[in-house]
């Protein structure tokens, strides 16, 4: 499928803004558990720009492969803490929200392991990942597009 707009080229301060965001919310959660959560909120909304980006950058980070391959999966696999696996339920609950917000037992079971302020954190995170999965998806980015530009072209991938 064709690139229908490059909205980075048309509005290059508000790319840049977003692409400052992500790093202050990767930097508030680490790399890891950025990486999880921006996986599987790009494989709900069908972002394969965002999914082959991360799993590069992932892959660069020293992130075992396996794993990568297992967030699909998450909650028949046993790869994740207990805490990882509460930030993926989170990130559907978030992603996939309803009209009721996120349910009360998943906000329970996110807090057993995140404080307010992580909580908050978490929920901007995804709410960024959503971001960027709408913009790459409206406009058909294809994957691998911006790999140079990110240095995603030394992934080996």
């Amino acid at each position: 499928m064709q690139q229908k707009l490059n909205f980075a080229e048309q509005n290059p301060e508000v790319t840049r803004a977003l692409g400052e965001l992500g790093q202050i919310a990767e930097k508030s959660l680490g790399s890891s558990l950025f990486s999880l959560i921006h996986n599987r909120t790009s494989q709900i909304n069908g972002c394969a720009f965002c999914l082959d980006l991360d799993v590069k950058k992932a892959r660069m980070r020293g992130e075992r492969e396996l794993r990568l391959y297992h967030i699909a999966v998450w909650r028949e696999s046993n790869l994740f803490t207990d805490k990882e696996r509460a930030a993926l339920e989170f990130a559907e609950a978030v992603t996939k929200i309803t009209p009721e917000g996120v349910p009360n037992d998943v906000l329970k079971r996110v807090r057993e392991h995140f404080s307010d302020k992580e909580i908050a954190d978490l929920t901007f995170a995804i709410s960024l990942v959503n971001v960027w999965n709408r913009m790459n998806v409206v406009f058909h980015t294809p994957p691998g597009a911006m790999d140079k530009m990110f240095g995603l072209d030394k992934s080996g991938l």
